[in-house]
This record gives structure tokens, sequence and C-alpha cells, in this order.
């Protein structure tokens, strides 16, 4: 299998994308992940342009990455200034970066306009850079500027710009496709003009997701030789973003025969991605190829059941090969199959019980017609199964809620200073509890409450959390009476799940999702609970009496 050399530029491209802001410690958090994960060179930023970056090339020569090796990025020298005397390419040598990547101009209307220097004088500042720097020992690689819009535009002067950086000593050319806007057919066909002209230098890629071909582009790049790939993890990048790198990876090992981290550490791929998205305060985008929540996720009913009998209909890969799984969702699209499969990933084997499955659909699809949705709402779900089954024991009922919002408008209307408070009576068995509990919003002063009228019979919902809360108006043209629907997520120290309430009163839709929060958290918690001792129980080791027998 032929290597292609990951070359990932997070910390730099990346870190240009809107809402992306890393500080020193995010860096090296990010650098050392990708290291582990595989990547073979990590672009660490500009370290003539800012201390933090000038810190983190510092900070890795401290503690070096143990696979991965990092590179300083930088542009060529400066026009009509020698590269022995340019003060960006001293700030490069200066970060101790085993690989120096310069940027350079390859359009010639970028040179005259941009650069406002002759097309002559912009070759020998590629050439006069990667001489001095491989003067220096250092690697070299070269970043072709808007190279696909200059061979466009002029192929031999684009050519001629790549062939002063390979004659200059450049260890690799990376052809950039930096305004995003070049299709496959076109990277394909002017990559191999590349490699032809340049001979056995080698060749990578580095492309922009404007026009939506990002991936496309570099696998096309692939194909007609190029062997560096460049890319953002989860495609992080100014405008639309970079070539997801990690997309690039996935394609290239399990589709096209190539080798970038090995099957093992592709295994890694979906926590590499989420891994990343937390330190950038991102979520991974649901439906990214590979790693996104929604990759393996089968809605309709044919899907579900083919999926049952025949995976490969519907998963292109094995979403295990990732380090993701496959999940069934239940809707109004739901058949048998896909309900039976949910049911039982939650615990519940309704194979011998066709009628309880035939109802279970029925009103799943009845109160989906009433704005329920079940796709994110498993403790939902799994209470709604309970009731069918009759197996349901509630740990509390409701005698009744009530909530008070006090906003002193003396410190102005704009004033963020509300105050909720939610008092609650409940039964729990022959006892009566009542809690009041004080929050900013009603929904957190609800669950102050629930938590502290439960917490003597039921101490474990105080490791019970509320993490995310969406509300949702499905019948916008009615205004204060449309529907509302309100899904929870909860997490403890198991795992998290999701429930829902809808009502026309947000407040009661709140406090329906919150209540079976709870209640299903409760017989989650008795089910691992149980499932614990008695695998204790099985596996203990028999004690033996006097007499030899157990």
């Amino acid at each position: 299998m032929t290597r292609v050399t990951t070359y990932d530029t997070t910390l730099r491209d990346g870190e240009q994308a809107q809402g992306v802001t890393l500080s020193l410690e995010d860096k090296l958090r990010i650098a050392y992940r990708l290291d582990e994960f595989g990547i073979d060179i990590i672009e660490g930023g500009f370290p003539s342009s800012n201390p933090k970056d000038a810190s983190f090339f510092a900070e890795l020569r401290q503690h070096p990455l143990k696979h991965a090796r990092v590179a300083a990025f930088g542009s060529t020298c400066r026009k009509d200034v020698a590269a022995a005397d340019d003060a960006g390419l001293a700030g490069l040598i200066e970060s101790g970066a085993p690989i120096v990547t310069i940027a350079g101009k390859t359009w010639d209307a970028q040179v005259l306009r941009a650069l406002q220097t002759t097309l002559d004088e912009n070759l020998r500042m590629i050439a006069d850079s990667i001489a001095f720097l491989k003067a220096q020992g250092l690697e070299v690689v070269f970043d072709a500027e808007h190279f696909f819009d200059g061979y466009k535009a002029n192929p031999d002067y684009a050519i001629a710009c790549i062939r002063a950086a390979a004659e200059a000593g450049a260890d690799a050319v990376d052809l950039c496709e930096t305004n995003g806007g070049a299709l496959p057919f076109e990277v394909e066909s002017i990559t191999a003009e590349a490699i032809k002209a340049l001979g056995r230098v080698q060749v990578g890629i580095h492309c922009h997701n404007d026009s939506g071909c990002a991936v496309a582009n570099t696998l096309a790049a692939v194909r007609a030789g190029a062997t560096q790939v460049q890319g953002t993890i989860n495609g992080y990048g100014e405008r639309v973003g970079n070539a997801d790198l990690l997309t690039i990876i996935a394609d290239l090992e399990l589709k096209m025969g190539y080798t970038c981290v090995g099957s093992e550490k592709l295994r890694q791929l979906t926590s590499v991605a989420s891994y990343v998205a937390e330190i950038c305060n991102f979520s991974v985008w649901a439906h990214s190829p590979y790693v996104g929540s929604c990759a393996f996720t089968h809605k309709g009913g044919l899907h579900a059941s083919a999926i049952a009998r025949f995976p490969e209909a519907y998963n292109h890969v094995d979403p295990e090969v990732v380090g993701n799984s496959a999940y069934m969702l239940v809707s109004e699209l739901a058949g048998k199959a896909s309900l039976a499969a949910k049911a039982k990933a939650l615990g519940y084997d309704l194979d011998d019980k066709p009628e309880s499955l035939q109802a279970i659909l029925d009103e799943v699809k009845a109160r989906e017609a009433q704005g329920y949705s079940y796709e994110v709402s498993d403790g939902s779900l799994a209470l709604l199964i309970e009731r069918h089954l009759e197996s349901a024991r509630p740990h509390f009922t409701l005698e009744s809620f009530r909530v008070i919002v006090d906003d002193r408008e003396d410190t102005g209307a704009l004033a963020k200073d509300a105050q909720s408070e939610a008092t609650i009576k409940v039964h729990v068995g022959d006892k009566r509890f009542v809690a009041t509990g004080e929050g900013v919003g009603p929904v957190g002063a609800l669950s102050k409450a629930l938590k502290m009228a439960l917490s003597s019979a039921y101490p474990q919902v105080n490791n019970m959390h509320l993490i995310d809360f969406k509300v949702r108006l499905l019948d916008e043209s009615t205004g204060t009476d449309a529907i509302t629907r309100v899904i929870i997520t909860t997490r403890d120290e198991h795992g998290t799940w999701g429930t829902i309430g809808v009502s026309e009163n947000i407040i009661e839709a709140s406090w329906n999702a919150l209540v079976e929060s709870y209640e299903y958290g409760l017989i989650r918690d008795e089910a691992i609970a149980t499932a614990v001792t008695l695998d204790a129980a099985l596996t203990a080791k028999p004690e033996h009496g006097m007499d030899g027998e157990v």
C-alpha cells in the first residue's frame, strides 16, 4: 500500500475560522493528541507573528512529539530584500522547528497586484528563500499559493514558480487551491501537469471548501500522484473551511488503498474529531462523514429492516473501523424492525411480543403527530415501552408544582437579574414531600426542587445533571398559542439520555421532560446496579465448606 503523508494545519489555518480562538495550552493539547493519532506533520503557526506561537514552538522543544514533526509557517522573503536579511525567515529559523513551510505567490496577477513587484523578482524571492533555509539544515515545504488559479491564468508562469522552488531544494511542493473554487477534474489534470514538471520532488495538495469540493479535490490530486495531503480537523478554516483531514484519511485508507495512520489508529477517528471540537468550543457536526453522530444513523423503516439483515446495504463502511456506532432512530417513518432494534439497544426484547411491538409503534406515530420526537429522546421512549410492557413502577407522583419569576425593574429593563422560585409537592410511596428550589431560570429551579424532594429516598438523583435544554415552537403561525416541544439532556456517571415534553405551556412541557428525565435516570441506575450485582455473583469464586460442597 502506498504511504500518503498527512499534514495538519488546524493550529494555523484552522484557527482562522470564525469563532476559534486557541490558547497556548489548547494548541499543545491538540498537537499531542494529533501526534498520538499518527499525523505526520503538524503546522504550529507563525512563530514570528505573535508570542503565543513562539511559545508553542519553545514548549515543543522542551517536550517533543513522539511521531509527528512540527512545522513553522511563514512567507518568502520580502521584495528587494535578501533572504539572509529577512526578519520573517530569521523567525522561522529561531523557532527550532525541523520543518519550515513558506508560502509564495504563483499567480501572476497576485504578484503584480498584491506584491506589487515583477514576475522575475517573485521567482527570485522563492528561490533565494528556499536556498537560504536549506542552507540552515531545515526541511522546506513550499506552499504554492493560488496555484490552480495561477495555472489557469498563466500556466507557464505557475510552473516556473514551482520549478524555482524545486530547483532551490524544496523537499515538497504543496499546490494550494487557495480560493476553493476549483473542481475535481480541474485539480486532477493540473496536479498531473505539475508532477510532470517537477520530477521526483514530493507534491502535496492544500484545498479550501468554498465550492464544497475540498475533500474531493484532495482525493483527485492523490489520484494524479500527490503524496502529501494538507487539511484541518473537522474542516475548520476561514470562510467555509479547509479540507477535512479526517474525512480525507478515512477515504484514502478505506476507499483508495493508501496508508495514512493505519487501521488501528483509524479507530480513533471519531474521538479525535470530538476532542478537537471540544477544545475549539464546538460540537462535531452531526452529519459529518464517518465521525458525526448521524453518520451511521438510520430512521426509515425499510432501511432499518434491511440493516438488520444486510448491514452493508446502507452503511458504506463498518462504523467500528472509525470508532463510531450505528444508531436506529424511532420516528413516524419507523417500521417494526427499527423499533425492535432500538428497543433492544435500550434493554427491551420485543421479538416475542408482536402485539406489544405494534401497539408501541402505533403510539409512537400518534404521539409524533402531536409534536413528540423520539429521535434523541431515548429516556422517554424507554418509559413509553415500559408502560406498554406494564413493567413501569413510578418512583414518585406529582401532586402540584408552582413557579414564580421575580424581576426587579429598579435595576433597569435590560438588566439580567431575574430569579425563579419553584415549589413542588410530590409523593414517594406513602410519604409526601414539599420542596422549594431557586434558580436563574424556571427549569433550573424546578430541577433543584425536585432533587431536594427525591434525594432522601433516591440519593442517586444528586449525580444527575441537566446538560442541555432545547425549545422549539411547532406551529409558529399561532404565536404564543403554539405547541412547544422541550428536549432535555441529562448526564450521570454512566452516560447521557434525552427526554421530551410537549405542551402549549412551555413550563409544563419543561416539567414533563424533567420528570421523565429523573424517572428514567432512576430506572436506568437500578438496571445498572442489578447488572453489576448479577455479574459479581456470576464471577465470584464459590466458598467450600468442610465437606467440600459448595
